[in-house]
C-alpha cells in the first residue's frame, strides 16, 4: 500500500440470536441435496425470534463493543448503522440503537452517548455497513477528528419457504469501533473504488409486499424480498468487478501481482461459494488488463479449454447490459460466458490455490455457521478471518488486505486496507466463536413458526438476556397512536 491514513478499525464485536437451522436437517425437511448445499452454500444459518429485531441485535453487538473496549461513551460523535431489515420508514436505526445503549448504560451507572453524537442509517441492500464505514471515516478525518465512531451492520435476511433462496438466510450483527491510530485494521479511503448501476429487479422490497400485515398480532412483519437468483449473481459478478477495475485503474501497477502479495480478501458472502466465484473472474480480468506475462498465463487456460485468447480479451473489454437483456426475456446467468470457462482449468492450478484458496481462507469456516447477513456478512466475516489468525498464529503485521462490498440494485465498493503491528490483542478480543455459543437447534416445526415470526417452544431455548423486543404497539386512537412501534426492554 503506498501511504495509508491512520483512521480505522480498532475493535469489533457480533451478536446472532440462539435459534439454528442446520442445513442438513432442512435438505432432510425439503429433499435437497445435503452434498451439494454443504458445498455451495455452508452448515447452517440462524434464525430472530419475537424478542429479537434488528434493532435488538444491533445493540446488543454495540454494548458488547462498547463493554469490551472500555470506550467512554462521551467520546463517541458517530453512531451509524447499516441495514435493510428496519421497520421504520422515517427514524433511523441508529438513533433507535442510541436508545437502547443509553438505557443500558444507566443500568449500568455509565455515562450515556454524547448528546451531540451523529445518528446515520444507511440502506443499499448489503452494502449498508461498508458505506456507513466511509462515512465514519469521512467524519473522523474531517470535523469529528480526535473523537470516535462506532458502525454497525446489522440484517435479517429471510426468504419464502421452499424459494431457492431459503438455505442462504441468517440473522446477526457485527459493531465495529473506529478511530484515529487503529489497533486493528488501517484503511486507505483514499485508495478506495466505487461502482453501481440500476438492476430494476434484481433484489427488491416493495412496501406492497407486507403492508397489510399486522404487527402486534400476527408477529414481526415478513419482509421475503423479490428477487431473480441466476440474474442476482450475474449483477454481484459485474459490480463486483467494475468496483475492481475502478480500484486499479486508480493505483495503477500490475492487477494480477498486487493480488498475488495480498494478505487476505473478504467480500460479500451471501452463501458460500458466490465470494469466490467472483474473485476468481476478477483475478482472471486482472491478467487480461496486465498483458505480457498475463496474457501468457491467460493463453494457458484459453488453450486448455478450446477459447480464442482474442475472444476472451474482447470479452473482458465489453459491458453487458444485464437488465436490457433480462427485460428481452433471455435467461441472464452469466455476464462473461467465456471468461467462465477458463475457471475450470485455473482451478487446477498452484496459482488458484494461491490466489484464491489461500486468500479467502481466514474466517471461512466459521462463515459457513453464520449465513448471509446481508449488510453484516463481509463484516462478520473479516471479524471471523481476523480473530481465527490470531489464534492461529498467522502472520499478518502490515499485510494488505481488500474489503470488497456487495449491494444488490447494484452497488459495489472496494476498500483497502492494512493489518497494524500488535493487532492480535484486539483481534483477540473480537469473540466470534462465543458469539455463536449457546445455539438452539430447532425441528422443523420450530423452524416454520420463527419463520413466521411466532414463538418457538424450544425447550432447551435460553433465557431472554440483553436487549429484546418487549411488545410491538397496536392503537390508532384519535389521541394516542403507536399501531407497529417497537418498544424495548434491556434485560441485564
Amino acid at each position: 500500500m503506498k501511504s495509508i491514513t491512520s483512521v480505522g478499525i480498532s475493535g469489533m464485536s457480533a451478536f446472532v440470536p440462539p435459534y439454528r437451522v442446520s442445513l442438513e436437517s432442512w435438505c432432510t425437511w425439503t429433499g435437497n441435496s445435503w452434498d451439494k448445499t454443504r458445498a455451495v452454500i455452508g452448515r447452517s444459518f440462524r434464525l430472530t425470534g419475537p424478542e429479537h429485531s434488528v434493532y435488538t441485535m444491533a445493540a446488543n453487538a454495540a454494548l458488547k463493543l462498547i463493554l469490551d473496549h472500555r470506550i467512554d461513551p462521551r467520546r463517541v460523535g458517530y453512531l451509524a448503522v447499516g441495514t435493510e431489515s428496519g421497520t421504520d420508514n422515517a427514524t433511523s436505526a441508529a438513533v433507535v440503537v442510541r436508545g437502547l445503549l443509553d438505557e443500558a448504560l444507566a443500568a449500568r451507572r455509565m455515562p450515556s452517548l454524547a448528546r451531540d453524537i451523529e445518528v446515520p442509517e444507511f440502506k443499499q441492500a448489503c452494502l449498508g455497513g461498508m458505506y456507513g464505514i466511509k462515512g465514519a471515516l469521512r467524519y473522523l478525518s474531517s470535523d469529528g477528528a480526535g473523537r470516535q465512531a462506532i458502525v454497525v451492520a446489522a440484517d435479517i435476511a429471510e426468504y419464502a419457504l421452499g424459494s431457492s433462496g431459503e438455505p442462504t438466510q441468517g440473522a446477526g450483527s457485527v459493531a465495529m469501533l473506529l478511530e484515529a491510530e487503529p489497533r486493528l485494521l488501517a484503511i486507505d479511503l483514499h485508495g478506495g473504488a466505487s461502482a453501481s448501476a440500476y438492476r430494476a429487479f434484481d433484489f427488491r422490497k416493495p412496501f406492497l409486499r407486507y403492508c397489510h400485515q399486522n404487527p402486534g398480532r400476527d408477529g414481526r412483519p415478513r419482509d421475503f424480498p423479490v428477487f431473480n437468483g441466476k440474474y442476482s449473481t450475474a449483477c454481484y459478478i459485474d459490480a463486483t468487478l467494475s468496483s475492481l477495475n475502478h480500484f486499479f485503474a486508480k493505483r495503477g501497477g500490475t492487477r494480477a501481482d498486487h493480488l498475488r502479495q495480498l494478505g487476505a480478501v473478504f467480500m460479500h458472502r451471501p452463501y458460500h461459494r458466490m465470494p469466490a466465484a467472483a474473485w476468481t473472474l476478477g483475478y482472471l480480468f486482472a491478467l487480461g488488463a496486465d498483458g505480457g506475462a498475463g496474457h501468457d498465463e491467460l493463453a494457458l487456460y484459453c488453450s486448455a479449454c478450446g477459447v480464442d485468447i482474442d475472444d476472451v480479451l474482447a470479452e473482458m473489454c465489453s459491458s453487458p447490459d444485464l437488465t436490457r437483456r433480462a427485460l428481452s426475456g433471455e435467461l441472464v446467468d452469466d455476464p462473461f460466458p467465456l471468461t467462465a470457462r477458463l475457471v475450470k482449468p485455473f482451478k487446477e492450478t498452484d496459482s488458484y490455490r494461491e490466489v484464491v484458496d489461500q486468500k479467502m481462507r481466514l474466517g471461512s469456516s466459521v462463515a459457513k455457521d453464520l449465513g448471509n447477513l446481508y449488510c453484516a456478512s463481509l463484516p462478520a466475516w473479516l471479524a471471523a478471518g481476523l480473530e481465527e489468525a490470531a489464534i492461529s498464529g498467522t502472520a499478518l503485521d502490515r499485510q494488505d488486505i481488500l474489503l470488497i462490498g456487495y449491494g444488490s440494485g447494484d452497488a459495489s465498493e472496494v476498500l483497502p486496507a492494512q493489518v497494524v503491528p500488535d493487532w492480535q490483542a484486539a483481534a483477540s478480543r473480537i469473540q466470534m466463536h462465543a458469539a455463536l455459543e449457546g445455539a438452539v437447534d430447532v425441528t422443523r416445526e420450530q423452524y416454520e413458526a420463527l419463520h413466521e415470526g411466532l414463538e418457538c417452544d424450544a425447550q432447551s431455548a435460553p433465557p431472554r438476556s440483553g436487549f429484546v423486543v418487549h411488545r410491538i404497539g397496536d392503537s390508532d386512537a384519535p389521541h394516542f397512536q403507536d399501531r407497529g412501534v417497537e418498544y424495548y426492554r434491556y434485560c441485564g
